[in-house]
């Protein structure tokens, strides 16, 4: 009998992703209605864009040290400790990443605050007079929050190492519910620079209450709690210099997006909450199914890491079987971008000040958007991949690439292409979100690439591809042509309905063809 034979049965990440899905779809849900009703009140003008382009400035820690970052170097070493039953080791790695993050994260707030005029010139250059010093005064209140946020990427990763995956990522939903509570009390009473200054002490106390829900759970997992900087211990070293490789590459990430929202800030009033509210609703799959798959993955595939055959064949196996269920969903999800944006933007955006104009804008935006979804949400597979054989190196490599071609492409698509094209200046936000599509897939590219010739072979079958795009395009066809029947007047209901039609003809079409994953939804309905 083989070694993998005699293996204990390991635990199917299908219910740990579903757990984490649903509690990211939880918490997208409030996002989504904390996203309506800021547009509702602030629209698309110049305050809106001074509230998303703080929020942007100060989401740098939290990108930085959050959640990618800390999970790629922490969780590998902290599920080992936990695997071995080395309860003593698991708790003192806890401890000592807790407090150097707590100190790093004291340290970065207070530099933040000091030079945000700075960090605002540096992150959205095109604000001037009145925009630029109310997005001075929203960052320094927001500042405080994103440290938070960086401790609470560390609860996720202790509960996320014991399988405790709902908490974790359904804790936002206490940070959405206090920015949702802020705009129902102030929104029809104040004026619009008003309620983005309640907005910004909303998300403040909201990362507080995040963070809080988590840490009586964590406290109960980490037995025996001692905070204190422990830099010499041999596991937290090995954290600390994985860590410093994923920071990079983390950042590395961001300032793709970065670079993104500074081309945008020199663009037309209204660009940047647009292509704001298009990333919110862009991200939903790629955090509902991307994120959710790879982040009950991550602890699994440290679990298996290796260096022998078994261990490779076992990844492989891994990621063979996750990668079809991401695509599932995600294939879709692009097709509906593309082909019913108008309908997403119309239910989710067009209400109070934010008009058609901009709901069809937002629409270019998300259309360019869709190019790189796939790429982005398998990408995310690959990335953990590496995380679990303690490689942080190689996505470095293809990240940095990847900001290179986004910064490029980005001023192109931007600026003198829409320009060459005889196009409105808006449409540059559409070019934005392209040329980031176009990057990711090259990124995808290396790191399918790079994995193959570590492993072996991954991927999904061409065949199987081929019936999800087919799927995905009937039912496109099937929701266009109800939104071409519909009366326009009536643009929530006919929305609505061109959704529904979408989605239910998806799960027809995929059930005929017989795609094993709509099979699997179906069979697990039915038994319960």
């Amino acid at each position: 009998m083989s070694e993998s034979a005699g293996r204990p049965r390991q635990p199917s990440s299908s219910r740990s992703s579903a757990l984490v899905g649903a509690g990211i779809f939880l918490s997208r849900v409030f996002g989504l209605g904390r996203q309506t009703l800021i547009a509702m009140y602030l629209g698309a003008g110049p305050v809106a864009d001074a509230f998303n382009g703080a929020f942007r400035v100060t989401n740098i820690i939290q990108n930085l040290f959050g959640e990618g970052a800390l999970s790629a170097s922490f969780i590998p070493v902290y599920v080992k400790a936990v695997e071995r039953g080395d309860q003593q080791e698991a708790d003192r790695v806890a401890s000592a990443v807790a407090s150097i993050l707590a100190l790093t994260c004291a340290i970065m707030v207070g530099v933040g605050i000091a030079a945000t005029p700075i960090a605002v010139k540096f992150i959205v250059g095109g604000y001037e007079a009145e925009k630029l010093a109310l997005t001075i005064r929203l960052t320094r209140i927001l500042f405080p929050g994103a440290g938070i946020f960086v401790m609470g990427a560390w609860c996720l990763g202790i509960l996320n190492s014991h399988r405790r995956f709902f908490l974790s990522y359904a804790a936002p939903v206490f940070w959405n519910i206090a920015m949702i509570a802020a705009l129902l009390v102030y929104g029809p009473r104040r004026g619009e620079v008003d309620l983005s200054v309640a907005l910004a002490w909303a998300s403040v106390v909201g990362a507080a209450l995040l963070f809080s829900v988590q840490l009586p759970t964590v406290l109960g997992l980490v037995h025996h709690f001692r905070p204190r900087i422990d830099h010499t211990y041999p596991p937290v070293r090995e954290v600390v210099r994985n860590f410093l490789p994923a920071f990079v590459t983390r950042g590395a990430v961001q300032l793709s997006g970065y670079v993104d929202i500074y081309l945008a800030s020199s663009l037309p009033d209204g660009l940047v909450t647009l292509i704001a509210n298009a990333q919110n609703i862009y991200l939903l799959p790629i955090s509902l199914f991307g994120m959710a798959v790879s982040a009950a993955e991550l602890p699994e595939l440290s679990r298996d890491s290796g260096t022998d055959a078994d261990a490779y064949a076992r990844l492989r196996a891994r990621l063979n079987t996750a990668l079809p269920r991401v695509a599932f969903f995600v294939v879709p999800s692009a097709v509906g971008f593309l082909v019913l944006g108008e309908a997403i933007s119309g239910v989710l955006l067009q209400h109070g000040k934010f008009g058609a104009t901009a709901s069809h804008r937002t629409w270019a935006i998300l259309a360019g958007s869709a190019f790189g979804l796939v790429a982005s949400a398998l990408g995310r597979l690959y990335s953990s991949t590496f995380f679990a054989l303690r490689d942080t190196r190689t996505p470095l490599a293809f990240a940095i690439a990847r900001v290179v071609l986004t910064g490029g492409l980005g001023y192109l698509f931007a600026f003198p292409l829409p320009r060459l094209l005889g196009l409105p200046a808006w449409t540059g936000g559409a070019g934005l979100t392209l040329s980031a599509g176009i990057a990711g897939w090259f990124e995808f590219l290396l790191l399918r690439r790079a994995v193959t010739r570590r492993i072996g072979a991954t991927g999904i079958p061409l065949g199987n591809l081929a019936r999800l795009w087919a799927a995905a395009g009937l039912s496109g066809v099937g929701g266009w042509l109800v939104m071409r029947s519909m009366d326009p007047g009536h643009q929530t209901v006919r929305s609505i309905v061109a959704l529904v039609t979408f989605a239910l003809v998806y799960g027809t079409v995929t059930l005929a063809l017989g795609v094993p994953e709509a099979k699997g939804i179906v069979g697990r309905v039915t038994r319960r």
